[in-house]
């Protein structure tokens, strides 16, 4: 097939404030999900995930950016997801994720310097505000979108965290490899 040069491009000062990003953490409704909440006649509630998202959260696995969910929320539907994405860092039902947060760095003896955070509303406010860099989907709150250090071209649930995680593999370095297939020896 041979070698084809990545057409993505972020400003030089977004790619610097990337780099060195070993974490993400993400919001689930409003940013893996547009937000939009489906309850069945039983009361499951039903989510719709997009496939680039999942994608590029696969990629991330690869290249060794660990990708971490705390939400307020908790169902059948976003455990089996994040599962089959091979996300294993999740967690459900948090309304502290300033805590949550900073336990999680603590553990895996990372700072928050090396942290990205994407989120869309208040509760996610104090991981934007600590992350090195933040983001936020365009249909955010508009605190967030103030602290956001970027601001996604696609919403929640369509994109967005696709590319969050592009950005940070650009960032990194291993975007290329992984597009020309050479992604699992990373």
């Amino acid at each position: 097939l041979g070698t084809r040069m990545a057409t993505l491009k972020f400003e030089p000062d977004l790619l610097l404030k990337a780099q060195g990003i070993k974490l993400v953490f993400l919001d689930v409704d409003g940013v893996l999900t547009d937000g939009g909440l489906f309850f069945s006649e039983h009361g499951e509630s039903l989510k719709r995930f997009n496939t680039l998202d999942g994608h590029g959260l696969k990629l991330l696995i690869r290249a060794g950016i660990t990708p971490v969910v705390i939400t307020g929320r908790d169902s059948a539907a976003l455990r089996f997801r994040l599962g089959a994405l091979g996300i294993t860092q999740a967690y459900f039902g948090v309304e502290d994720k300033a805590s949550t947060s900073q336990t999680t760095l603590d553990a895996l003896g990372l700072s928050w310097s090396q942290a990205a955070a994407m989120g869309d509303d208040w509760p996610d406010l104090p991981m934007l505000k600590r992350a090195a860099l933040a983001c936020a989907p365009p249909n955010a709150h508009a605190e967030v979108l103030a602290v956001a250090d970027h601001v996604t071209s696609c919403g929640g649930g369509h994109g967005a965290v696709r590319e969050l995680c592009d950005l940070l593999l650009l960032a990194s370095g291993r975007y290329q490899a992984l597009l020309d297939g050479q992604g699992q020896h990373i």
